[in-house]
Order: structure tokens, then sequence, then C-alpha cells
């Protein structure tokens, strides 16, 4: 019988057995190959360190202690087992050394850390370190004794008019009244957390002290004090306290003319013929009728202005007032009223017809930074001209005057060629008639210095209306209603003739052309 029939006989009478024979050293193999693979891995692992190294340090804690710190490094704690059997307490030594090892080193709650010495607290977590919060102190301010609120903006009545009577409302203060306590910043402090690492404070910030006329802080630095009776503002950081000329009741003709190096107000009417100067600013409770007002600030006509043509206001501030109607007005500022009905109206800001109505009917209004309105001509087609940004005239006075600078340049130079001439033929003796000569001389000196100032003025007069022209660049007239057919509107020196009625739009002037866009 064949080696491989034997075979085959032994496998058939055992094969079972052969089976387990064969998995078992299948087994065997795989354990050998793990152990070799964990003795390579012993190999690389480093040598723990031997029983005698753990207890060369003297501060050395085992035995499960541990210390536990909060995510935001704030806090610690400390978990301590007692000693072996046989081994000393925990002194206060050994346990700041085991916290040191830890890198704690601020807010270490030494108390506790001698408690859990001294009474061998031990199995429960004890808090050793605590950090600090930055603490955040508080801007200096000031404590008003008198309303700072904004005058200027008027409130809006119920109906949708706008009611003026909030800017007339002054605030009055006499000597040794105390205006304004300051309260100083409060500083803050930074922070730090249980590692060392400093917690940055948000700086606290002092204000500058207040600026401005009337008032004193010469006792205390922080409190301010009234040196004067009348009427007090603030605005921008500065208050300024002034004397204000109040008249109780109508200015007529009898009284005829008012004039006063400060503030006036009236709390009655303004006749016909009144002439109204002041410094400051000027305000009145009533209706001013054909007078003329005059202020170095602003004006405020409560009731507003029935001028019959003839009456006119004039300020180098704003001009508020409840209506304007057959009157002129010029202000420095912004123009705000109810309504313009046949007036002419300038301003060097804008100019607003504002409320419900807002309305802008007959008459010329131009403000040199634009125009805004709700309502602008009327069905009737009554002639009403908007203007916004620098006019025609405008363009044409500043060429007028570029022309007379131009001209007054030409006359001064031959002017001065001409003397220059005369004085060299003097000098080389050359001038035959010497009296002549003189006297000519004399006359074009005259001349020059006439010439100069000519010069200087037209100059000067041609730089500030370039600098209206400049200003007016970009204005616009916004309608936030209806604007009517007939009315003209004029933007930089264009002109539009409305022919359809428009609502809600915007008018600019858009190289050289007036382009309307829907609002």
């Amino acid at each position: 019988m064949c080696e491989s029939t034997e075979r085959c006989g032994f496998y058939g009478g055992y094969g079972r057995v052969a089976e387990d024979v064969v998995k078992s050293i299948e087994e065997i193999k795989k354990m050998l190959e793990d152990l070799q693979k964990e003795e390579k891995l012993l190999a690389h692992r480093p040598a723990a360190p031997e029983k005698e190294a753990e207890d060369d340090s003297p501060y050395c804690i085992k035995n499960g202690a541990y210390i536990k710190t909060s995510d935001d490094g704030m806090k610690a704690w400390i978990y301590l087992n007692p000693p072996k059997p046989g081994e000393d307490f925990y002194d206060s030594n050994r346990i700041n050394e085991f916290i040191r090892e830890h890198k704690i080193v601020r807010g270490l709650h030494r108390s506790n850390i001698a408690a859990i010495a001294r009474k061998h607290v031990y199995e429960r977590e004890i808090l050793i370190a605590e950090g600090k919060d930055p603490v955040i102190g508080a801007d200096g301010y000031f404590e008003w004794y008198f309303d700072i609120s904004d005058k200027k903006k008027p409130r809006e009545r119920e109906d949708g008019t706008v009611d003026y009577t909030s800017m007339s409302e002054l605030s009055n203060v006499e000597t040794g009244d105390t205006v304004a306590v300051y309260h100083p910043a409060v500083a803050s402090e930074n922070g730090y957390d249980i590692f060392g690492k400093e917690i940055q404070a948000k700086p606290s910030k002092d204000l500058p002290q207040l600026k401005g006329r009337g008032f004193a802080n010469d006792e205390d630095p922080n409190v301010y004090v009234a040196t004067m009776s009348g009427k007090i503002s603030y605005q921008n950081g500065r208050i300024d306290i002034k004397n204000v000329h109040e008249i109780r009741g109508d200015v007529d003709l009898i009284v005829g003319k008012v004039e006063f190096f400060g503030d006036i107000h009236i709390t009655g009417n303004v006749g016909a013929g009144v002439v109204i100067r002041a410094s400051r600013n000027i305000t009145v409770d009533g209706v001013v009728e054909s007078a003329s007002l005059y202020a170095g600030g602003d004006v405020v006509l409560v009731r507003g202005i029935q001028g019959n043509g003839k009456g006119s206001v004039v300020a180098k501030g704003d001009v508020c007032a409840e209506f304007v109607e057959y009157a002129n007005i010029e202000a420095g500022g912004n123009v705000r009223s109810n309504s313009f009905i046949n007036s002419t109206v300038f301003a060097e800001g804008v100019v607003n017809a504002e409320g419900k109505n807002g309305v802008i009917v007959t008459g010329n209004v131009r403000g040199l930074l634009g125009v805004n309105a709700v309502t602008i001509g009327s069905e009737t087609e009554a002639k009403t001209t908007v203007g916004a940004g620098y006019s025609e005239e405008d363009y044409e006075q500043y060429m007028e005057l570029f022309n007379m600078e131009t001209e007054a340049q030409r006359l001064l130079s031959d002017t001065v060629d001409r003397m220059s001439e005369i004085l060299k033929n003097k000098r080389l003796g050359k001038e035959r008639f010497a009296e002549e000569s003189d006297k000519e001389l004399a006359e074009l000196n005259e001349k020059k210095d006439l010439y100069f100032n000519a010069l200087d003025e037209a100059r000067m007069a041609k730089e500030k209306m370039a600098g209206v022209i400049e200003r007016g660049k970009g204005s616009f007239i916004t309608v936030s209603g209806s604007v009517y057919r007939g009315s003209k509107l004029c933007i930089e020196g264009g002109t539009l003739v409305v022919t359809d009625k428009a609502s809600y739009t915007r008018f600019s002037n858009e190289g050289g052309r007036i382009v309307s866009r829907s609002i």
C-alpha cells in the first residue's frame, strides 16, 4: 500500500482527531506570535521607577492622591488618601510641593492647606486655590441739573403736523445754582487664574472737563456752579449761560425796535413794522407779522410768520416756524416749517417742509444742500419754484466775478508796468518833463491802490461763490407726497418744469440733466 494510501487510511480512521491536532497547533502558533508582539512593546516602554526612587523625594505624595482644576483655570481641589501604614502624615511642605508640581502658583488658600496637614483631612476634595475675576470699573459721567435734551428737534402732533413749542422752552439758572456734578471713573482691576495668568480688565475712562462760559468749578473740580443768571444750554460738551432779554407780551410799533447783545425771548406776538436784532437767538412764542428779525444764531417762531410780502427773517443759524406765509427767509443753516406759502426762502443747509402735509406752494424756495417736502405745487398749477444746490444766477455771478478779477488784474498789471517805465526813465535821465511825470506817477499810484482793492474784493467774492457752487454739488429735491404739474425744479443750474404729476420721487442733476427716481 502506498504511503499516500496509508495516510489516507490514517486520516480516514482518525479524521476528527487529526483536525483537533491541527487546530491546536495553529492556536499555539498564534499564541507565540502574540507573545512576541508583547515582548516588543515591553522593550520600548520606559522602565518603571524602582520603589526606592519614589521615596527619594521627601515631598512625593502617591497613594491615589490627585489635584483637580476647573476648565477655566480659576479653581483647584486636592484629594489625599491616608498615608500607608508606617508612613508619616503629609505635612504642609509636602502638600505645597505637590501643588507646585501641578503649576498652581496663585490664589492659594493657605489656611485650607494648613488645616489639611494639621487635621489630617483625607478622602475628600478640598478647595486649595481660587483665581480672581477682573473688576470691571465704571466710566466717569456727568449728573445734569438742567434739561440737556436737543431743543432743535420739534415734536410731532397727533394730527401729523409739527409742533415747534418745545423749541422755545428755555432752561434758566440763577447765580450760584449747581448746573452739573461730575462722578469720576471707578478704576478697573485685572484678575488672574490659579496658574498665574493675568486676566485683563477693560480700562475705565474719565471725561474731559466741561468747557463754556457762565460757570465755574473753583471750589470743587467736580461741581460746576453758575456764575451768572440767564439761559443755559448744552451742546457738544460745552455749557453756555447767556443773558436773555425777555419781553412778556406783544411787541408793536410803540416799542418799535428791540436790540440786545444776547438772546431775545418774546412771549407774545410781533406786530408789523417792528425790527428785532439779537447777537444770539430770537424766540417768539406768538405770530410774527410784517416785521424784520435779524439773529446771529437761530430763530424760532412758535406760531409762524405772516409777512404780508414785507416780513423778513435773517439768521446765521437755523430758522424754524409753524408756518411761513408771504415772507422772506434767509438762513445760514437749515429752514423747517409745516408750510411755505408764497414766500422767498433760501437756506445754506436744507429746507424741510415737514409734518403731515409739508407743503411748498407758490413762491421760490431753495436749499443749497437740498429740499425735502411732502407736497410741491397744487392742483391749480400754482407757479412754484423749488431749487437745490447752486442756481443758474449763482454760476452767472461766478463768471461775472471771474471776469472782474481778470480785468482788475489786467489794469493793475498795466498800471504797474507804466509806473515802472516812468521810474526807469527818471533813473536814466530820459524824462524831459519831470513835473508832468511826477503828476502821472502820483495818479497811477492812486489807481494802483484802487485796482489792487478791486482785485482783492473780486477774488474774495469769486472764492465765496465757488464755495457755494461746490457745496451745492450732489444736492437733490425729495418729494414724499406729490409734485404737481407746473412746478419748476432747479438743481445745480439745471431746470425742469413738471408736466405730469409725480409722487414719491427724488430729483437730482446728472450730467446737466435733471432726472427723477422713485423712492
